[in-house]
């Protein structure tokens, strides 16, 4: 792979985004391979959990603006339309994803972020969608980073495109967990590997269900819900997991 870089650490798939030159910009070719590692990564199911993360000092500067000055209509559209699949892939995978963020998630960096299940921010890290002030407005980001933070907040990092820190990213839901610089690693590591010793299979209906049942009305969220729970009880690892908390031991899954 040309823009990406990928290595598994026990049951953690970890791949880097590879275009420090550039601040990680997200160009056509880097969103197609993207998309192919990913549900690679899918198919084969060796790893439970993935953390995408950036070389450098950034986590990705957003599109690579080169791909879009002077060209068509229709040509931009093939580099957004790439972005959205590489996005669904995320969504798709049965394996969460994690962002590691350290300097600047911009624009479609920062729709990255939005996108993964969850993100660990260090404390220096920026957040923004400042297309306004380049006289194209984040429209893709704020589909997913609305989807994110408050409705409010989304609207002012939209119409401002100001940076917001990482302590302001936590209070409005767009990190998980905000650590020190130096521990960004550690600490995504910690959290990725806290996940990655459960079942893939209970992981990937989980991740499945959280994500079609967010935007249903209460109730038919938990009808939703009854089923699922009702149907799953009866698979083998919820088998093993029960024996194993009644045997007082660690459960033993795949």
């Amino acid at each position: 792979m040309k823009n990406l870089k990928y290595q598994e650490r026990g049951k953690v798939g970890i791949i880097s985004l590879n275009r420090p030159e550039t601040r990680n910009a997200l160009s056509l070719e880097l969103l197609q391979e993207l998309e192919d590692l990913i549900r690679k990564i899918s198919e084969e199911k060796l790893v439970r959990v993935v953390v995408i993360r950036g070389e450098g000092r950034t986590f990705s500067s957003g599109h690579d603006l080169k791909e879009i000055l002077d060209r068509h209509p229709i040509e931009v559209e093939k580099l957004f339309n790439q972005c959205y699949r590489a996005m669904l892939a995320i969504r798709d995978a049965p394996q969460p994803y994690i962002a590691m963020v350290q300097g600047v998630a911009t624009a479609a960096g920062c729709q990255l972020v939005a996108a993964c299940d969850m993100a660990v921010a260090a404390k220096s890290a920026l957040f923004a969608t400042p297309g306004v002030k380049i006289g194209l407005f984040c429209y893709t980001p704020i589909a997913f980073v609305s989807r994110a933070v408050g409705r409010k907040k989304a609207f002012e990092m939209g119409f401002t495109g100001e940076f917001i820190t990482a302590d302001e990213a936590l209070q409005f839901g767009l990190v998980n967990r905000v650590v020190e610089d130096e521990k960004l690693e550690e600490e995504t590591m910690k959290l990725a590997e806290s996940v990655a010793r459960y079942s893939l299979n209970v992981l990937e209906s989980g991740k499945r269900f959280f994500y079609k049942q967010l935007f249903m009305e209460d109730f038919q969220a938990l009808a939703f819900a009854t089923e699922s729970i009702s149907l799953y009880s009866s698979t083998e690892d919820a088998k093993e997991g029960i024996r194993a908390f009644f045997e007082k031991r660690e459960p033993r899954w795949e």
